[in-house]
């Protein structure tokens, strides 16, 4: 991939209706649309146990803590690029927008907040990311939801529907008949001073004259109201003086209807051409309000696959800043966005099916390995001229490394990697968050001892309360406690108050936590030392229930002491596989910073 590709930027000045028709043109013409973007914070291995995948996730926690992660951090830059394969060239589009959550229109919706981490944002200052560019002039949004409660509560700033009648009040009688006058006196004295025998007034002198106002060149008057029903007397007393007037709301800031200007038309074609030219207005308002949401709804209704890496991150985020808030579960979560995009590809999965991709923790060492390891030709080719600032970001680039790479990979498998490919969400083992780290692009070759094995949830007990200051000695600490744990188990510390035990032997761990609900004796040595042990049900509980706050020992310690005691087994009937990879970890030798 050539260092000088070009990359369209795109912010709130230049984000008009014909860059989304252009950008709609360039969809239609290929078959592929890649995604990444860019947030205020990134897992890492040294993120907190609530924002970093563990071996221990099952697909379930690892959609509660993405959730967890969404809601709570933002979007900056969301990176597009519709492409086509054709053999070794490449035909690709690539789009970088900037977005910022602030709201152009006034719809009354509550000011937006969100978390930073500090760490990431000084490593994006380095890669040359323009903060100032993407608040003053990113583009801003509304999700699907958030625009549907709009409508519900607020009426778009120029709306000129009528309203049913409903039944009046002797209060409604006197406030109708004093409009009615009010509209019928400035109506006709609109109509006689364009019927004066010494010709037409300037418009100037009519309004001096009338005490009005003009909407456009046609004059108008305005109406205060003081609640939605007052607004619908004027709207059907409008409606029973003359076709010629035009009811338009006036919005506060909140999005509440202030008043009601009511504009004459001189004529059937008059009204039309004022018809017209409202609905472009709130065509325009409507894209205002949206803003970004345009591209997401375009590439929604293209249909067409969508590639990017660790798409569990980035979906997240896409579902619940432009499409609704994110559902409680991964099955509804998968449902919900298989109904907006059908089809989406995680190119870290895909790059499983290379044996030597199998252990790249990212996009960056992915590319690297094949480019320097395997000959594979491919001509990226872009059409049009695109920003150069933007083409020196890396992190901006990397929606390119994703269609070069999904390229060379089709390339090598030599099928549709689409097929049996597409939406799926679990857990990416040894695959960082981010998809780019420009500090290792190499690829580990595991040994036998540090491949990635696959376990049951029920094979695992979670032990915090202990003083060992290396995984190695809480293991010699443990054997001493159970001869249960002189069987053979794997121990990872997950921080340095927590650890968790994978036991080889199915059923072992049901049956050491049974006799910790039963209080037997064998137990006592490890619980008078304050050590504790839980099954996965818990670590799953405090997933499902948002127990996020400290660390996870608290965490077990709290949901051990306010649930059942059975929560020691497990909660759950069914067992979940997960792939540990020792990497994620400390290991054995490695010490603890208490």
């Amino acid at each position: 991939m050539s260092s000088h590709t070009a990359i369209k930027q795109v912010t709130k000045s230049n984000f008009t209706p014909s860059l989304l028709r252009e950008l709609k043109s360039h969809i239609d013409c290929c078959d592929f649309i890649s995604l990444s973007s860019i947030k205020t914070a990134s897992a890492t291995s040294a993120s907190p146990w609530q924002r970093r995948l563990l071996p221990f996730d099952t697909a379930e926690t690892a959609y509660l803590k993405a959730k967890l992660t969404a809601e709570s951090f933002q979007l900056l830059n969301v990176s597009i690029c519709p492409f086509r394969v054709d053999g070794s060239k490449v035909v690709a589009f690539p789009y970088n927008f900037h977005i910022f959550p602030r709201e152009e229109v006034k719809v009354g919706l509550p000011s937006h907040s969100f978390s930073c981490q500090a760490s990431y944002l000084e490593s994006l200052a380095r890669e040359g990311f323009d903060f100032n560019l993407c608040i003053y002039k990113g583009i801003s949004y509304i999700s699907r939801v958030q625009e549907s409660l709009a409508r519900q509560t607020n009426t778009t700033p120029l709306d000129f529907r009528i309203y049913s009648k409903s039944s009046k009040s002797f209060s409604d009688s006197l406030f109708i008949e004093g409009i009615k006058s009010r509209i019928l006196y400035w109506r006709k004295a609109c109509l006689a001073s364009d019927e004066s025998p010494h010709g037409k007034m300037p418009n100037s002198l009519k309004m001096l004259i009338l005490g009005t106002q003009t909407y456009g060149k046609r004059p108008c008057m305005t109406i205060d109201v003081c609640s939605e029903h007052q607004v619908n007397l004027v709207f059907q007393t409008i409606h029973g003086i003359s076709d010629s007037l035009v009811p338009l709301r006036v919005h506060d800031e909140g999005g509440i209807t202030k008043s009601v200007q009511v504009v004459l038309s001189s004529s059937e074609e008059d009204k039309s051409a004022l018809l017209s030219d409202i609905q472009r207005a709130e065509e325009e308002q409507n894209f205002k309000l949206r803003g970004f949401r345009e591209v997401i709804d375009l590439i929604s209704s293209s249909q067409k696959p969508i590639v990017s890496y660790n798409c569990l991150n980035d979906f997240t985020f896409i579902h619940e800043k432009f499409i609704a808030p994110l559902p409680p579960s991964m099955h509804e979560f998968a449902c919900s966005l298989k109904m907006v995009f059908p089809e989406i590809l995680d190119l870290g999965h895909l790059m499983k099916e290379i044996g030597p991709l199998k252990n790249a923790k990212n996009v960056s060492s992915a590319f690297s390995y094949l480019n320097r390891q395997l000959f594979l030709p491919i001509k990226l080719e872009v059409p049009f001229q695109g920003d150069k600032d933007a083409e020196k970001n890396n992190q901006v680039r990397n929606v390119l490394k994703i269609t070069s790479l999904f390229a060379q990979i089709s390339q090598l498998l030599k099928f549709n990697p689409i097929e049996g490919h597409t939406n799926v969400f679990h857990p990416i083992s040894r695959m960082e968050l981010d998809a780019i780290s420009h500090k290792d692009d190499t690829i580990n070759h595991a040994t036998k001892q540090e491949e990635i094995a696959k376990w049951s949830t029920h094979n695992l007990v979670f032990i915090w309360g202990f003083n060992s200051t290396s995984s190695l000695n809480l293991k010699n600490q443990l054997k001493s406690y159970h001869p249960k744990f002189n069987e053979d188990f794997t121990l990872r510390v997950v921080d340095r108050n927590c650890a968790v035990a994978a036991f080889k032997r199915q059923g072992a761990v049901v049956e050491l936590l049974k006799e910790v609900e039963a209080g037997s004796s064998s137990i006592e040595n490890m619980l008078s030392d304050g050590v504790r042990i839980a099954g996965f049900g818990a670590y799953k509980k405090i997933c499902e229930i948002g127990l996020w706050d400290g660390e996870l020992a608290d965490s077990l310690q709290t949901v051990m002491l306010s649930e059942h005691t059975k929560m020691h087994v497990s909660v759950e009937n069914n067992t979940s596989e997960i792939y540990w990879d020792s990497k994620l970890m400390l290991g054995p030798n490695e010490y603890l910073e208490i």
